[in-house]
């Protein structure tokens, strides 16, 4: 997981967490929102966890977000360890990191947004196309999809 920011065309800041699956490279899911607390992502991820299950592990960075008391709980809560990366190293981290240049360069640097609604749209089709239709190399040439489901 890892959050990414931009702005709207009126300034106004906006925040994305975006959740992938290491295993198959497919993106399980990207929230999208003015603010990002702790109560925002445990919620949303339980939301994610609803369609996938719990995961054994989450790596992430040591955002604020990440080391609160809240999403430690959480973790622990549904018996989820918690791999940190080392601060400044995100080749830690680099399935993710790619997902978040690729998001950006094809959504985000790619069009003005005037709101929010806007942005979850584009991002809904986004995250449909790069799961079911773009092969990744290290997949055998096979999209997230068909990866998770021959394995």
């Amino acid at each position: 997981m890892d959050f990414m920011s931009d702005f709207l065309v009126n300034k106004v800041r906006f925040r994305t967490l975006n959740v992938i699956d290491d295993f198959n490279r497919g993106v399980l899911g990207i929230a999208i929102g003015a603010g990002m607390p702790a109560t925002r992502v445990t919620r949303y991820l339980d939301q994610l966890a609803a369609w996938h299950g719990y995961p054994d592990r989450i790596r992430v960075d040591n955002g604020p977000e990440f080391t609160s008391t809240e999403f430690v709980e959480w973790a622990n809560r549904h018996h989820i360890k918690i791999d940190y990366i080392k601060p400044g190293c995100p080749r830690q981290n680099a399935y993710i990191e790619r997902i978040n240049r690729t998001y950006r360069t094809e959504i985000l640097d790619m069009y003005l947004f005037n709101n929010l609604k806007e942005i979850i749209e584009m991002t809904e089709g986004w995250i449909k196309f790069y799961n079911t239709e773009r092969p990744h190399d290290s997949l055998n040439n096979m999209t997230s999809t068909e990866y998770r489901l021959a394995a």
